[in-house]
């Protein structure tokens, strides 16, 4: 029986923005893929049997001392290797080919005219096409290489390059096809992975689904596996599938912080209980978390006086839990890529993520991450393949120290509930409106200043919320959504009308970077 990962390309990585992009696009045609690190041993890549090898772009260039290269016989296993950018240059280059700054640089949208075919690769594209270039260096002398040119752009003779060679089977092309400014990119890395590499497809969800459930039930046996559930997407899904696999041997233990939006405790509660029939345990700790916060203002300070209540309280419930062993967290591929554990090294180390490496050892558990191959994306269609509610699945992202960060000053229970009811009226206008999956994160925050307002005939001095509303791919970047004026409209005439202390309402227009999405 062929199992998903029995089909792998991997991507090797080097330090291009777009290298996680490229998993995605592949596994979006059906095929696993990983990030792996550039100077990855030969050996080391034959023994995970892939399909393909695809180099990654990157910033440097393959002239500079120092820039980042690979061990040339990875050309040389029998693989197909596709080369992108920076991926092309130095395979040229280490195949024999010399490389040279460009006269003229490439950056943005080109027109790409194909002169050849290249076995396939361009089938279904037009001979004419937009694709995405930015580099800076091109490739020359590609004979004493055993290379051809089967692509170019106005200013670049080689825009895609193959291997004469009968014993090499290598594509290289100057341009990005990851990028959507490609606009046939998925043709052409769907003709790689089934016209060249002959892959069958076999990354799909539902074996995924299968196949994890497997694997969990054969790791953990008869005993019991925790998970601590948030009621956001990435713990719900990963709950909803060790139930699949383990059935009654899962417990979950919910922790109400205090810091929760409105009826979040009864969403989690009704989904588990009732729906999924799971051994569900909540701990109502917000007494203890509130007096933690009190008079803090300082949101470094209050994230970490959460993390650490949290621990404390999470490791008093697990207490109570016999023949538990196995701690499962909600851990996903790019977590794992940006604090530097992934195959892709420390190179990638862009912040350090609470859920990669698990809470203190001395709980004593064995880590379950049974989502930490898949991207956010993945995760949604996973929890619709298992059942897991769209109000969860679809649930926009929420920040670990809840709405502690989104009361800006000092945590209050009046602020919190000020802030509650904004948030509520502002989700409701938004899913009226059909605008919910259309935003990636929508919410709204307490400002720590009043202003002069009239009601009535009278004068007040009351508090302003301001409007979060941001479209993103990755959470990397972000760009704030355009809300249609008479949606807002509605949602500022609601909170002021309905929430009591609040006058003013303002929306946050920034775009990340240079601001981030949360405020604190």
């Amino acid at each position: 029986m062929h199992m998903i990962h029995d089909e792998v390309v991997p991507v090797l990585d080097f330090g291009s923005q777009t290298a996680q992009l490229i998993c995605r696009r592949v596994r979006d045609s059906g095929v696993y893929s990983v990030l792996v690190r550039a100077d990855i041993a030969p050996e080391e890549l034959r023994a995970m049997n892939p399909k393909g090898i695809i180099l990654s772009g990157g910033p440097s260039s393959v002239t500079d001392e120092g820039a980042p290269t690979m061990h040339p016989d990875i050309l040389k296993l029998g693989i197909p290797v596709l080369g992108i950018c920076y991926g092309m240059q130095l395979s040229c280059k280490l195949l024999g080919a010399s490389v040279h700054k460009a006269h003229h640089r490439e950056f943005g949208r080109a027109m790409l005219t194909i002169d050849n075919p290249a076995e396939g690769f361009f089938n279904a594209v037009p001979e004419s096409t937009q694709v995405w270039m930015s580099h800076g260096d091109q490739i020359e002398n590609l004979g004493q290489a055993h290379l051809e040119s089967v692509a170019s752009t106005e200013s670049c003779p080689y825009a895609a390059v193959h291997s004469t060679d009968p014993d090499l089977t290598f594509l290289g092309v100057q341009f990005h096809p990851e990028v959507t400014h490609t606009l046939h990119g998925p043709d052409l890395i769907r003709n790689f992975l089934y016209e060249i590499c002959k892959c069958k497809g076999l990354w799909k969800m539902s074996d995924f689904a299968d196949e994890q459930a497997r694997v969990i039930k054969e790791r953990v046996g008869n005993k019991r596996v925790i998970c601590g559930l948030s009621g956001g997407v990435d713990s719900s899904v990963v709950a909803a599938l060790l139930h699949k696999a383990i059935g009654d041997q899962l417990t979950c233990v919910f922790v109400d912080n205090g810091l929760l939006r409105k009826k979040e405790r009864d969403l989690v509660e009704h989904t588990f209980r009732d729906h999924f029939h799971i051994d569900l345990r909540v701990v109502d700790a917000s007494k203890a978390f509130l007096d933690d916060l009190k008079d803090i203002t300082d949101p470094q300070e209050k994230r970490r006086r959460i993390g650490h209540r949290f621990i404390d309280v999470f490791k008093e419930a697990a207490e109570d839990i016999d023949d538990a062993e196995f701690l499962a967290q909600g851990t996903l591929y790019p977590d794992v890529i940006e604090s530097g554990h992934g195959h892709s090294g420390n190179s990638a180390n862009i912040k350090l993520h609470h859920n990669v490496g698990g809470l203190p050892e001395e709980l004593g558990f064995e880590l379950v991450e049974p989502v930490r191959e898949l991207f956010k994306d993945e995760v949604r269609a996973l929890g619709t393949v298992l059942g897991v509610p769209d109000s969860i699945v679809w649930r926009h992202p929420f920040p670990g120290p809840g709405l502690a960060v989104r009361v800006l000053g000092d945590i209050t229970e009046d602020k919190l509930e000020i802030l509650r009811d904004a948030d509520e009226i502002l989700l409701e206008e938004i899913v009226a409106a059909g605008l919910y999956r259309k935003t990636s994160q929508v919410f709204a925050v307490l400002l720590p200043i009043q202003s002069v307002g009239v009601m009535g005939d009278g004068r007040t001095y009351e508090r302003v919320v301001a409007l979060r509303a941001v479209e993103t791919q990755d959470f990397m970047t972000a760009d704030w959504a355009r809300i249609p004026y008479d949606v807002l409209a509605r949602i500022s005439t609601r909170i002021i009308n309905e929430v009591r202390g609040i006058n003013r309402v303002v929306y946050d227009i920034s775009s990340k970077p240079p601001a981030t999405i949360e405020w604190e």
